[in-house]
């Protein structure tokens, strides 16, 4: 028999002349009694609800619980979580000083909310609340700096050395360390220093080395001769020299056989690095060598 005579006998789709050969085969018989038989059997009656159902029960199946949602009333609690979030956003910036920084070799203007005007010199930090300026003219002060001070109610510069308090004025205040000095240019300044006040008239100044107070020259200028380009020092120890002129230009500066307590006068440039080389050196007789941003200064003794 062909192979294909059974599928297409039970398609209906053999010739007479091949049914006829079929019904000679010996699978034809057996192939027949199958049919005739499977004829006679009907299929159970399935209820597909019903099997849903009883699936759902038995699995603990609970229908979905739907949650009726009313947008104008979701909006509106985004609307609010939105403005609590931009209210604490505003609040915690107003909380925020402005700061200023100025690296060595730099100086930089400021202008305060009041219209004072403020230049900070090199390695120095500056910061202030600007949203409690109107009723607080306060500052923070590490380094030095000088101020032209608009008229108004108290002007005060707190550094880690002292207050520095005024009205309306010119002056300039430096702290670095344990040096702390405060120069009154115009008008009048009250000095806060260990819990004692004192007042500085214009023209004159105070000054503060290793914790102690020391007498220092009066001023023959208008303003701190750095705004100018210069540094200037009377009677001060060499090592505070050396320190300005780090700031000044950047440099590293090591010393060999030099006394660095050695009280300084001169004024060096901060502009001209060989001529401040010339003028720091020449006076303390000392010599120097500069290589890159290194420099060295050192003693005829010095190897």
């Amino acid at each position: 028999m062909q192979e294909n005579y059974l599928a297409k006998w039970l398609n209906n789709e053999l010739s007479e002349e091949e049914l006829a050969v079929f019904k000679q085969s010996e699978e034809y018989a057996s192939y027949q009694k199958i049919v005739e038989a499977s004829s006679t059997l009907t299929s159970p009656s399935f209820d597909m609800d019903r099997a849903l159902a009883d699936i759902k029960k038995k699995q603990g199946v609970r229908e979905p619980k739907v949650v009726k949602l009313h947008p104008a009333r979701y909006l509106m609690r985004i609307a609010a979580a939105v403005t609590v979030l931009i209210a604490a956003t505003v609040f915690y910036i107003s909380t925020l000083d402005e700061s200023y920084t100025t690296e060595y070799a730099q100086r930089t203007e400021i202008v305060l909310p009041d219209a004072s005007e403020v230049i900070l010199n090199a390695g120095s930090e500056l910061s202030f609340r600007e949203s409690k300026w109107e009723k607080e003219r306060k500052l923070s002060l590490k380094g030095e700096a000088f101020f032209k001070v608009a008229k108004g109610e108290k002007f005060t510069v707190n550094t880690p050395m002292g207050t520095v308090s005024v009205l309306g004025t010119q002056f300039n205040v430096e702290s670095r360390g344990d040096f702390f000095e405060v120069t009154c240019y115009e008008g009048l300044v009250s000095v806060n220093f260990q819990n004692e006040e004192r007042k500085l008239a214009a023209g004159t100044s105070f000054m503060v080395i290793g914790g102690k107070i020391t007498d220092v020259q009066a001023p023959t200028t208008t303003e701190p001769s750095w705004v100018n380009n210069e540094s200037t020092f009377k009677s001060i120890p060499f090592s505070y020299v050396l320190q300005e002129f780090e700031r000044q230009y950047n440099v590293e500066v090591e010393t060999k056989n030099v006394d660095l307590n050695e009280l300084f006068t001169g004024t060096f440039s901060n502009t001209n690095i060989n001529l401040a080389l010339q003028s720091i050196s020449t006076p303390s007789q000392i010599k120097f060598t500069l290589e890159g941003n290194k420099v060295l200064f050192y003693a005829d003794t010095a190897p």
